[in-house]
């Protein structure tokens, strides 16, 4: 099957270059069957790899470690969950989900826009055969899923310990659904821009798209958070790790320009921002996927070096160079039909959201880089870490909270000061409220961006749900329903304004979660024996015993702890340090189990209000001795083993195979029973909580604007509409 596979491969490369060619050749002589031609294409390709990933995940399943990436990544012992999901884990793996991905979305949107835009159609058919001609031309010729050995493994390597957590398994498919979505859009601008069609149909039919980009994006940078906060045993849920910053960055991005195309939809603005805009989304995109796998930045999420940087780096100053130059080139027709009436509108408060975001976006990329950067102009390479980050993202953070909180109270065009004291006058009472309230309740005020963020997410709440009341009570009016059925009305009805709401209140929600779990978190490191007890934050915390267990698989020291305040027993945690074994044979029968890759399992006790967070580092330094007089009597007992005819050496061998593991439970046991201090991390900090609910918020609002609105209900407009309009001509 791995032939098979080579070869779907290598059909796939042959059917992307011959659409790149059908398209432009459709394009420049007018020949719609070799548009079609080009077209259906995609569709075979779409087909070709998504029988190659089927024999990819089948090869997983089965556990045939015949071929290199199984054996490099799974094992015998790797739950079935795990086997599923770890062909992405691999290198290999994740270039192939990134070509069948890219496939999908693309036979997608050529499906829907078979009729529509044929101009810009073959052109953007031709970019994104292009990306899939880049991409697998990596799988076929330098990262091959599908090579294989002659002399297979008995048993693989395994997946690697940190990534066995669901938020990480769904996390690279989000992220990628987000990188491929994205070229969407920007193949479709390329189009555009080269046919001089640059109105608002392109932004049409790819704005779901784009949509669909940021929530997916979205989702994998909230699940990659996660992930952190529970499996990397640190205690926080963002390190401005390179890689982490180069997801958010087309995220940003995208966000301004889900925002900027409706000003041009309306008002026929913003046509070179727009442009600009997706040109870069695409690129940060590509620019995501190449941190992960040229290992130039140091990341715990990097596969590490790879020869992959230099083809990365060229595809990467093709579409600088290139979107450059069409801007450039196409500047005459993205002129503006109009121009901005005044800075009270909100066409100007978008504006300057974007502002803001592309600021973001560009300090997050300086800073990031700036270790490159710094080696470059200098020669020393100079380290970053997230103090760099904190002095501009925070203040910017800050302004943006307030104008997606002024945007749903201000009208298109221009507004009265009227408008403004009516739409104002609750969101601002219930922000300065929430200023009041919290000055009272004291130490609040020692951390002034902590206060500004808590007071404008509560003028954001405010003015969101001000909005959703005023269109209920209108949809009361004309239709009597009761308020959840015209509450679900309303937001049915206008999906993408409503949704966009929701999105907003979310952010808010989450960002209150960020700025009070980093301004007020207490944290201690701690050495503790069972019966000792520490306070942290009021709560006062025991080790109660300690726990163990050995398998063939890992081996894991632990303890469990008793969380209580105000001599009432709050949670009981359990925290564990799992230890895997390493492959190589030279650290020894015994000391392997203690050298692999290790995980941590923490100790959580989530809540509206506070998490308490609890993690374990146990010293293995006082059964070292031990470890190491087992690795030199095991290999004296494996060398003379080896001394015997072969029949009673497999036996000898067995025999030393099953007392290896009963010296490793005798030491999981000797935790246990003679148990020794241990390091504990513990940490207490309120409304992390609010993270998620956000996040879960915005997912709801971003889900409801991407949702078509049924055809009954347009219907239902246009006639309405329709109706109104005759009346005011007769």
């Amino acid at each position: 099957m791995a032939l098979v596979g080579r070869a779907l491969l290598i059909l796939g490369l042959g059917v992307s270059v011959y659409g790149i060619g059908a398209s432009l050749y459709g394009a420049l002589q007018g020949g719609q069957r070799w548009v079609d031609s080009g077209r259906r294409a995609v569709y075979a390709l779409a087909g070709v790899m998504t029988l190659a990933f089927v024999i990819l995940e089948a090869a997983f399943l089965r556990s045939d470690f015949s071929f290199n990436v199984v054996a490099g990544h799974s094992s015998t012992t790797t739950p079935t969950f795990y086997k599923a999901t770890a062909a992405w884990s691999s290198q290999e793996g994740s270039l192939l989900l990134w070509v069948w991905l890219l496939s999908l979305w693309s036979s997608l949107i050529l499906f829907l826009t078979r009729r529509k835009v044929r101009e810009i159609a073959p052109y953007a058919t031709a970019v994104l055969l292009g990306f899939a001609t880049f991409f697998g031309s990596l799988t076929a010729f330098f990262a091959n899923p599908f090579a294989t050995t002659a002399n297979p493994p008995s048993e693989g390597a395994g997946l690697n310990p940190l990534l066995r957590h669901a938020s990480m398994m769904f996390h690279p498919p989000m992220l990628y659904s987000g990188y491929t979505l994205l070229a969407i859009p920007f193949a479709f601008a390329i189009g555009a821009l080269i046919t001089r069609r640059l109105n608002s149909e392109w932004i049409q039919v790819t704005r779901r798209f784009a949509l669909a980009a940021w929530l997916f994006l979205g989702i994998g940078i909230l699940l990659g958070a996660r992930w952190s906060y529970t499996e990397l045993g640190w205690g926080g849920y963002w390190a401005w790790d390179p890689v982490e910053n180069a997801a958010l960055m087309p995220w940003l991005c995208c966000t301004a320009f889900i925002h900027s195309i409706m000003i041009q939809e309306k008002r026929g603005m913003l046509k070179v921002w727009n442009a600009s805009l997706i040109l870069a989304s695409g690129t940060l995109a590509v620019l995501g996927t190449f941190l992960v796998r040229s290992g130039i930045l140091d990341s715990i999420h990097a596969f590490g070096a790879s020869t992959l940087g230099v083809p990365f780096v060229i595809l990467l100053g093709v579409m600088v160079t290139g979107s450059v130059a069409l801007i450039i080139w196409r500047r005459a027709d993205l002129r503006s039909d109009s121009q901005l009436d005044s800075l009270l509108s909100r066409e100007a408060v978008f504006l300057f959201q974007n502002l803001v975001l592309v600021g973001m976006t560009f300090v997050i990329f300086w800073v990031t880089f700036f270790p490159l950067i710094s080696e470059a102009l200098t020669g020393t390479k100079v380290s970053v870490g997230p103090p760099a980050f904190r002095p501009f993202i925070v203040p910017l953070a800050l302004v943006l909270v307030l104008l997606s909180g002024v945007g749903p109270l201000i009208a298109w065009r221009r507004v009265t000061a009227a408008n403004l004291r009516r739409s104002f006058a609750f969101p601002v009472a219930a922000g300065l409220v929430a200023l009041v309230v919290l000055l009272l309740v004291g130490g609040v005020s020692k951390r002034p961006f902590a206060l500004a963020m808590f007071c404008l997410g509560t003028f954001v709440i405010a003015s969101v749900g001000q909005e959703l009341w005023r269109g209920v009570r209108a949809r009361r009016a004309m239709t009597r329903d009761p308020v959840p059925r015209a509450f679900l009305q309303l937001i049915r009805r206008n999906r993408r304004r409503y949704g966009g709401y929701i999105v907003h209140a979310g952010l808010a929600v989450l960002l209150i979660g960020v700025a009070a779990s980093s301004s007020f978190q207490h944290s201690h490191d701690v050495v503790l024996r069972p019966g000792q007890q520490a306070v942290v934050d009021g709560y006062r915390i025991t080790y109660v015993r300690p726990i163990a267990r050995a398998t063939a698989e890992k081996i894991s020291f632990g303890a469990v702890l008793d969380v209580a305040k105000g001599g009432r027993h709050v949670q009981t945690l359990t925290t564990t340090r799992g230890f895997y074994p390493a492959q190589d044979p030279t650290l020894g029968v015994v000391g392997r189990f203690f050298n692999g890759e290790e995980e941590s399992q923490v100790g959580l006790r989530a809540g509206l209000t506070k998490d308490i967070w609890t993690v374990i580092s146990p010293d293995l330094t006082p059964i070292q001795p031990l470890i190491n007089q087992g690795d030199q009597v095991f290999l004296k007992a494996m060398s003379a083993a080896a001394a015997l005819p072969p029949a009673q050496a497999r036996a000898q061998i067995t025999n030393l195979f099953a007392a290896r593991d009963a010296a490793i439970g005798a030491l999981a046991d000797r935790w246990v029973r003679h148990p020794w201090a241990a390091e504990f991390l513990l940490i207490v900090s309120p409304l992390v909580t609010w993270i998620w609910l956000g996040a879960i918020v915005i997912a709801i609002g971003g889900l409801i604007a991407l949702w078509p609105v049924p055809v009954l209900a347009r219907r239902r407009a246009t006639s309405a509409y329709a109706a109104r309009l005759a009346r005011e001509l007769a």
